[in-house]
């Protein structure tokens, strides 16, 4: 049974719901140590003074802040402590709006909340409320001595909540000149055409299980194999050669032909195909009962004689 990381209660007008937070990630990366090459032993990092080069306890470590080159700031922890936000137990729901107005850059981490003791009635009905309106609650939470800005909507039968970036901490496009010269190119109707056409001819539905990490797994299978006692033996890749890049429009084409390739391999009995294959076998019979009846006739004039 999972570990709640947090217990509170959602809070909207006089509406309170009692919750249980729980992480909706299982981060599945490959962890490496550090290990000495000629001993095979771990590394140990220590803390040590610049100035010294001596060790320094973890009690004599101060917090600054960086205000110039070499020139800092220091902070004692009794005046961070003071500027902590008010430990509180609530989600505080500030608003409610459209999905569609939430940029997905503005999603950092995602947790479940699950009805909290005596809580799975207003649970329910503030999921259902949220389903049947399509919006998205925006809340404020303080977890771990931090405020966070949240969003919680309907994930089927739960509700999700995902911690936000603040505006001021997303970087806008606009700062990139490659950006900034791609939004004053022009394209044609109909090099529009053929690229709405390679997106629909693309398009489907979401499955998030086809999505693999490869290369984790080739990672893992790569230290299965050596832990095994195989030697491994590997060839550089070769250096990709700059390719002169095609043009557009023969781009387009050439991707559309490689999609409609495909799908004639995955699919060979389209609809025009079903009925030439009909027709044939019709046109077959049809051929076939006239020698029949000269073979009747054969066997008729055989069995006079």
């Amino acid at each position: 049974m999972p570990r709640a990381i947090w217990t509170g209660a959602i809070s909207f007008g006089l509406v309170t719901v009692p919750v249980k937070l729980y992480s909706a990630l299982d981060r599945k990366s490959v962890r490496f140590h550090q290990l000495s090459a000629k001993t095979g032993a771990r590394i140990n990092q220590k803390r040590v003074d610049s100035q010294t080069g001596e060790e320094v306890p973890y009690e004599d470590i101060v917090k600054g802040y960086e205000i110039a080159k070499d020139r800092y700031v220091v902070v004692e922890p009794g005046e961070l402590d003071a500027l902590e936000p008010k430990k509180t137990k609530t989600i505080e729901i500030e608003d409610f709006v459209d999905l569609s107005q939430i940029d997905p850059v503005y999603y950092d981490h995602p947790y479940y909340l699950a009805p909290g003791a005596g809580g799975v009635k207003p649970y329910r009905l503030l999921l259902d409320a949220m389903r049947e309106t399509g919006k998205v609650a925006v809340a404020r939470v303080v977890i771990r001595s931090k405020e966070q800005l949240v969003a919680l909507r309907p994930m089927g039968d739960a509700l999700g909540m995902a911690t936000m970036i603040f505006s001021d901490e997303v970087l806008s496009p606009d700062r990139l000149d490659e950006v900034r010269e791609a939004s004053e190119i022009k394209t044609t109707k109909r090099e529009l055409d053929m690229a709405k056409q390679l997106v629909g001819s693309l398009a489907g539905d979401f499955e998030p299980g086809k999505y693999r990490d490869t290369y984790r797994q080739e990672v893992l299978d790569l230290i299965e194999r050596k832990a095994q006692g195989e030697e491994i033996v590997f060839q550089e890749p070769p250096e990709d050669e700059a390719e002169p890049a095609p043009d557009l429009m023969s781009a387009l084409k050439a991707s559309l032909e490689a999609v409609r390739s495909r799908e004639d391999d995955a699919e060979p009995s389209t609809p025009a195909k079903k009925r030439t294959a009909k027709a044939k076998p019709a046109a077959k019979k049809a051929a076939a009962k006239k020698p029949a009846s000269k073979r009747a006739g054969s066997s008729r004039a055989t069995a006079k004689r």
